[in-house]
């Protein structure tokens, strides 16, 4: 299939308020299904800064430290995404006994995604689902159907159990609420952040990844963007671990512009087949 490309990025501004340090985790990966043809990382004023990556985890840090006064860090990318497809019927669940070592960390209950709590919840309403495919497409309608998305409704230390509660969150929270749902279920699940087009506004974009027939596969349970479009940045086990930016010290957020657009290859669509851009672990 022919690749699709996309040009995206960033601008974020800060005021700093005495010596701070930076972590930034906003820029595109590489892997097999997703490639970076061209970027550019700067900041406003020039800092020397050090990249490092956590293949593991699939993303890249720039760390740098900053002195007091305005700052601004731009970030723009040319990404080229192949997706590798398959019918959902040929998608199956893995037995807990069967996964590999590097897929176990995202079975167990995590800050944000206490699937502990929610395994009768999720027994009750997905328990008579078939198992796979199937079943990660049932809870993802659940959260879409049952959960109200409503900006500034939530707050860093909201949690999957807070939004079935409070029924109310954004992205962050439905993508933390479904993969506690199926953790419960022992569906392996990631928390993935990224870039995605026509979202209003734009922002940066959390989805996640359930581990299927030996492979990552891509859910969105927003349905706001379509899925074929997200530009990977990072995953890990819950938000806590891919937060686009992180501060030490006194600094003041002042703006955030997040731009994706569509350069070539076949338009970004909605599909009902199960699609990754992640490596085959077997």
């Amino acid at each position: 299939m022919t690749p699709t490309q996309y040009r995206t990025g960033c601008a974020l501004n800060y005021n700093v308020i005495g010596e701070s340090a930076f972590i930034f985790n906003v820029s595109a990966i590489n892997n097999e299904f997703q490639k970076v043809l061209s970027e550019s990382f700067s900041t406003n004023p020039a800092i020397l800064v050090t990249e490092s990556r956590a293949p593991m985890e699939e993303k890249r840090l720039h760390r740098f430290q900053a002195e007091s006064g305005s700052l601004q860090l731009c970030y723009e990318a040319l990404v080229e995404l192949s997706h590798y497809r398959q019918t959902p019927d040929q998608v199956p669940q893995i037995p807990p006994a069967e996964l590999p070592p590097d897929v176990l960390p995202y079975i167990y209950p995590s800050r944000y995604c206490e699937s502990d709590k929610l395994t009768r919840l999720a027994l009750y309403e997905f328990g008579n689902f078939p198992t796979g495919f199937s079943q990660v497409t049932a809870i993802c309608n659940y959260v879409r159907d049952n959960i109200e998305y409503l900006p500034g409704s939530t707050c860093q230390s909201t949690s999957a159990h807070n939004t079935v509660t409070e029924r109310t969150g954004v992205c962050r929270d439905f993508s933390h609420l479904a993969i506690a749902f199926c953790r419960a279920l022992s569906i392996p699940a990631r928390f993935v952040s990224g870039y995605a087009i026509d979202l209003n506004p734009p922002d940066f974009h959390a989805h996640f990844e359930a581990y299927l027939g030996g492979r990552w596969y891509i859910f969105d349970p927003t349905r706001l963007s379509p899925q074929t479009s997200f530009v990977r940045i990072g995953t890990g086990r819950d938000a806590a671990d891919t937060s686009f930016a992180t501060i030490f010290g006194n600094v003041q957020f002042l703006s955030m512009k997040v731009t994706m657009e569509y350069v070539s290859g076949p338009r970004p669509e909605f599909t009902t087949d199960a699609i990754s851009t992640s490596q085959l672990i077997s």
